[in-house]
């Protein structure tokens, strides 16, 4: 569940335009070897649900399931990144290998989306997925094919837990005119956080293409659209304007849209439209944001065959991303950056989300609430610069008990420590 994300992939633009005549970041190129980088990403996760009314975890073969899920990893990510050749028309790669090692987790407490099961139903003790693409780039313009991260809000792999969701497919991203990034991809396979294979998810293909567009160093926007084969078609948009109000103070509304209908040839009738307005004041130290979102239509939103993090809303939280038939929510959020009080790197957030008006059966109206406080530090010098650790507490509560449109009311606490290591 990611809140507000800001990141897009492009197709090519006319090469007729007049920005081709300045210096691309092919002319610049230093050559495949000499532009590569190589890093090392370390996430340790410790996770707790403790499901309240008397609900057991729902995710443990054992005979006696606790009320809890309870499990700690750790992620360990090689990443490396090619450069370019040099000329007009630049090769390279990029390759990666995924590892998850269990620190702690038991048959009756497994679940928490950290590790795959065995056939016992206990966690696997280790896992690792290898993958690479070969990439080409002309000018501005880079066309990628093979295994990779994608960030857009049609098309999102997940990365929540200690490793990240893995797409295959083409992607092609173009920033030839300034200001504009277009994208296109086609992909016919997604894997999971934890599964090795390639395509744990049955996405059977999505292609889909948007862009965004800086109108100016205030105003942006985007637009994307896609199409998951015998699923659902997806059409999304996105206004974001930050209002300069004095020294230090600042408005921002983020708007997002998304238009959801199935292709015909999905069973499930799907028929959403869902939208979320957030507006944030800052002063100082100080973030203060309201949001409101309404779904509309004659499902709830659908997402995940599409990605795990393919959900631009601003009340998709920890635990609920407020999205169901016809729900209502508003959230007050209060974020705070230590900095300006002389500790730079820690920060702190506390929100409240509430939904109601949830069709979820004849005359009966859903509701549900989310409390979530956050705080993190990064390390900013020394040996550990960059170290972060950040601690998540959620408190979710819904007023009906193991439906299918909600979680079941737990406590949710997550524990998560980062260190990135650049090595080229």
């Amino acid at each position: 569940m990611q809140v507000m994300k800001w990141s897009v992939i492009a197709l090519a633009v006319a090469a007729g335009s007049t920005q081709m005549a300045m210096a691309s970041s092919q002319s610049e190129s230093k050559g495949l070897i000499e532009d590569t980088s190589f890093d090392i990403f370390n996430r340790a996760l410790y996770m707790n649900r403790d499901f309240k009314n008397g609900a057991s975890n729902g995710a443990s073969d054992s005979a006696n399931p606790a009320g809890y899920r309870e499990e700690f990893g750790l992620g360990i990510r090689l990443l490396l990144e090619s450069g370019f050749t040099q000329g007009t028309v630049g090769v390279g790669f990029d390759a990666h290998s995924l590892s998850s090692i269990k620190i702690d987790s038991g048959r009756g407490r497994v679940g928490t989306g950290q590790f795959s099961k065995t056939d016992s139903g206990r966690a696997d003790d280790t896992q690792t997925e290898v993958g690479g693409a070969i990439k080409f780039r002309v000018s501005d313009t880079v066309l990628k094919h093979g295994n990779m991260m994608v960030d857009t809000p049609v098309f999102s792999t997940d990365d929540s837990r200690i490793l990240p969701e893995v797409g295959t497919g083409t992607l092609i991203t173009s920033n030839e005119i300034q200001g504009l990034e277009i994208n296109a991809g086609r992909f016919t396979a997604l894997s999971g956080q934890t599964p090795t294979t390639r395509d744990s998810e049955e996405l059977k293909s999505i292609n889909f293409a948007g862009a965004s567009y800086s109108f100016t160093d205030d105003f942006s926007g985007a637009v994307y659209a896609s199409r998951v084969e015998d699923e659902f078609n997806k059409r999304y948009l996105n206004l974001n304007y930050n209002l300069g109000l004095a020294e230090e103070q600042s408005l921002n509304f983020d708007f997002n849209f998304y238009r959801t209908t199935d292709t015909g040839s999905n069973p499930d009738k799907i028929d959403n439209k869902i939208w979320s307005l957030a507006a944030a004041y800052n002063i100082g130290a100080h973030t203060f944001t309201l949001a409101h979102q309404r779904s509309t239509g004659d499902s709830g939103y659908v997402y995940g065959i599409d990605g795990g993090g393919t959900i631009y809303l601003a009340n998709s939280v920890q635990i609920s991303d407020f999205d169901q038939e016809d729900e209502r929510s508003w959230q007050v959020r209060y974020d705070l950056d230590m900095a300006s009080y002389g500790v730079p790197g820690l920060k702190f957030m506390t929100r409240y989300v509430r939904g109601d008006n949830v069709q979820w059966g004849p005359g009966q109206e859903g509701k549900e609430r989310e409390w979530n406080l956050e705080a993190r530090y990064t390390v900013q010098e020394g040996p550990a610069k960059d170290l972060m650790v950040r601690a998540r507490s959620s408190i979710y509560r819904a007023n009906t008990v193991h439906n299918e449109n909600y979680a079941d009311d737990m406590n949710d606490f997550r524990l998560i420590i980062e260190y990135p290591l650049s090595v080229l």
